[in-house]
């Protein structure tokens, strides 16, 4: 490995005014290094490997500047650098194509990255209600602290949500009451990936990765001591959220700490109060890093510490709600290392240990269930010289472990063990880019005590390998425009919740049924979308269809448990089924300083038959042929007016009724919603950034259930809600 290295240096300056730009974030992508500029514009990225290096630079009010650096030996690179004030939105959304690549605590090749005004605007209590605006997401929730996204229909274990890159470790894949252990407030960026890119982080994945960036660990030495201070508060439910962070160079190390804490009352709607849905909840991590010419490696700690409520069932599970006592402890480790010769030109390693434990309180002192799971990931990843046409591609290990009780009266404790092998390579050939990516996974899962007569079946360990793999061509027609298509082929072992559940959980108004017989499910996916961009327009339609020869999922039987009145038996089966759909969106440059903006996404959910497979005891009937869970037809359109540092704008959004319904499951009515918003940016003279954020979200206060609630029989959504942000950047 050789000992030269160079460094990169500049100042960054604002196009129309020639002032210094602070706060501007600077990411060296091939070497995953990061930094900010300082109070002058200026940054700093000393011990710097030789090589060539693509520069990206994105701040709030400007468009996202990419530029390509040379690092040779020990000399110091300093360029100058202008920003372009941004107008239109949609340049804080990036659509990637060839070669634009992440590494270390991002994700390689983001379909979609939310950063900027679009992150700030769109902010909620939890990342699921973040996202919710965006095309083809929707919120599964059941209260509000326990809510997760939904991306074109699919969600649970189909759509893989990761912090800084790595597992969350927590349990809301598994159940509607099961809180996201991320707060978003903390987010330097939002990027969700599909197709090729999902396969570096599971096989599972045909519904996308999740990325919640917050650069824990350091990977550069800022110029200066920086960081925010963040401020938001909410009518609905008198809610409030304080939070900062603060990195401090130390000579050739950096100490990151990160705080966060919210609160809010019980959620108030059009008429009345959804009983027991206030929360108090606290995010915090510490991390060190030491950086060197060869790379980085740095340590994190951090906990998730939250206690929330499920709403009452007053026709059965719980008549008073049930409290959520939930807590979770993580160490991180990640370092890299850079290389000059070799086959492997950039080598990564992460590994992860976290400790969670969930507690539903029936009263004050009768817990009901409570789910514990210590886990521990590892993984190993080399991105390498060319490979014939390949120009880029990265390959990778990946070993998990955990440990997991439930206790539920019915007692499950299982060890599950997994391990996976993948790559994804890239080819540029002319105006066409190419992905190709595959992952070979193999796991167990294996339970403490085996049961074969026990009353669902034979529990007994249970081992499965699986290939998943995805393609994807985009092809430049020039100007802005271009054409793509996606084949995806996942694959997703049964979880131990879906192999060995016997028992009450109150707080999901379930008696959950496992099928200890069940088979891996598998998906095709297959996905065709034009985009159209340049300055002024921002274009994309999408067409998907997925198809699964044994999607499994927690079917309602619609009976009364014999040991639990109060709760339906829910039964996990599989089936032959379909989830496809058209989306769109766009955004328009109409006048000077006046933008328009149209989403609009429709999903169908449907079983190919009427019966299961793998399962001895099948509910479904002939004349309920859909999933349960499919979001209805979503239409939005918007009007945003810009001046400068301000900006203000309306959002309409309509919600067709669903129903499209499984056996057992309500239909929801249509609806139809406005929202107001405003945002206005300030830097002092000192070049400290105060920004501002105000959003009104049903306006007109109506009375509205959303399809994707476990509580929409009960309780309608939240009314009116006056929603302030503040941040600060120093």
């Amino acid at each position: 490995m050789s000992e030269l290295s160079g460094s990169l240096s500049g100042y960054l300056t604002d196009r129309d005014t020639g002032e210094p730009v602070a706060h501007v974030y600077l990411h060296l992508e091939e070497i995953n290094r990061h930094t900010y500029t300082d109070r002058n514009g200026f940054f700093s990225m000393p011990n710097l490997p030789a090589g060539r290096y693509t520069l990206k630079m994105h701040r709030l009010g400007y468009s996202t500047l990419t530029k390509s650096v040379e690092i040779t030996g020990q000399d110091e690179l300093e360029l100058q650098i202008t920003l372009s004030p941004s107008l239109i939105q949609g340049s804080t959304i990036e659509v990637f194509a060839a070669s634009d690549g992440f590494t270390g605590s991002n994700i390689e090749h983001a379909s979609i990255k939310l950063t900027g005004s679009a992150l700030r605007s769109a902010l909620g209590t939890t990342l699921a209600e973040t996202l919710s605006n965006q095309p083809g997401f929707d919120m599964r929730t059941m209260g509000a602290a326990p809510a997760r996204p939904v991306i074109r229909g699919l969600g649970d274990e189909r759509v893989l949500i990761l912090q800084d890159g790595e597992r969350t470790g927590d349990f809301s894949a598994s159940s509607a009451d099961h809180a996201v252990t991320i707060d978003p407030a903390g987010a330097d960026e939002i990027q969700i990936a599909r197709g090729p890119a999902a396969l570096l982080y599971g096989s599972n994945a045909i519904g996308g990765v999740i990325n919640v960036v917050r650069n824990q660990i350091a990977t550069s030495v800022p110029a200066a001591v920086n960081g925010t201070v963040t401020l938001q508060g909410s009518s609905v439910n008198d809610g409030g959220s304080l939070g900062g962070s603060l990195s401090v160079p130390l000579n050739q190390s950096v100490l990151n700490l990160d705080l966060n804490g919210r609160i809010g009352r019980d959620f108030r709607y059009p008429g009345g109060i959804i009983e027991n849905s206030g929360y108090l909840t606290s995010s915090n991590a510490a991390s060190y890093s030491m950086i060197r010419p060869w790379g980085y490696s740095g340590f994190s700690v951090s906990t998730y510490l939250s206690d929330y409520g499920i709403p009452p069932d007053p026709q059965g599970g719980h008549p008073d709600g049930v409290d959520i006592e939930m807590r979770k402890f993580q160490i991180d480790n990640r370092s890299e290392i850079v290389r000059d010769s070799g086959f492997f030109k950039l080598l990564e390693s992460h590994l992860s240990y976290k400790y969670y434990n969930h507690k539903e309180f029936e009263t004050s002192e009768i817990i009901g269930t409570e789910f514990t799971r210590n886990s521990l990931n590892l993984t190993v990843k080399g991105h390498h010289q060319n490979i014939g046409f390949f120009n880029d591609g990265v390959i990778g290990l990946w070993a998990g472990f955990d440990d997991t009780f439930i206790f539920d009266r019915f007692n499950i404790e299982t060890n599950g063990i997994s391990g996976a092998l993948y790559s994804v390579q890239e080819a540029d050939i002319g105006s066409l880019h190419i992905e190709l990516g595959i992952r070979a996974e193999a796991s167990s899962e294996i339970p403490k005590q085996e049961k074969p007569t026990s009353r669902i079946g034979n529990i007994r360990q249970r081992s499965f390998f699986g290939i998943a793999s995805s393609g994807s061509l985009i092809y430049h027609f020039g100007r802005g425009l271009y054409l793509g298509g996606v084949v995806m082929h996942s694959y997703r072992p049964p979880t131990a919740n879906e192999l060995f559940s016997e028992g009450p959980h109150i707080a999901a108004y379930a008696f959950e049924i496992g099928n200890p017989d069940l088979n891996p499910e598998r998906g095709l996916g297959k996905e065709l979308f034009i985009r159209y961009k340049t300055s002024a327009v921002n274009l994309e339609f999408s067409a998907y269809h997925n198809q699964f020869s044994n999607y499994i999922y927690p079917a309602d039987t619609g009976r009364e448990n014999l040991f639990f009145p109060g709760l339906n038996d829910f039964q996990f089966e599989a089936a032959r089924a379909r989830i496809y759909g058209l989306e769109g969106q766009g955004e328009f440059h109409l006048l000077p300083r006046l933008i328009a903006f149209a989403t609009a996404s429709y999903t169908v959910g449907k079983r190919d038959d009427p019966g299961t497979e793998n399962t001895a005891n099948s509910f479904s009937s002939q004349s309920h042929r859909y999933l349960p869970m499919i979001p209805p037809l979503r239409l939005t359109t918007g009007l945003r007016y810009v001046e400068g540092p301000f900006s203000v704008g309306g959002t309409y959004r309509y919600s067709s009724t669903q129903a499209r319904t499984a056996r057992f499951e309500e239909p929801t009515e249509s609806y139809n919603l406005f929202h107001l918003n405003a945002q206005y940016r300030i830097t002092t003279q000192s070049n400290l950034l105060h920004t501002f954020s105000l959003n009104v979200q049903n306006l007109t206060n109506v009375r509205y259930r959303n399809h994707l609630s476990r509580l929409k029989e009960i309780f309608p959504e939240p009314g009116r809600s006056i929603n302030l942000l503040y941040k600060l950047y120093f």
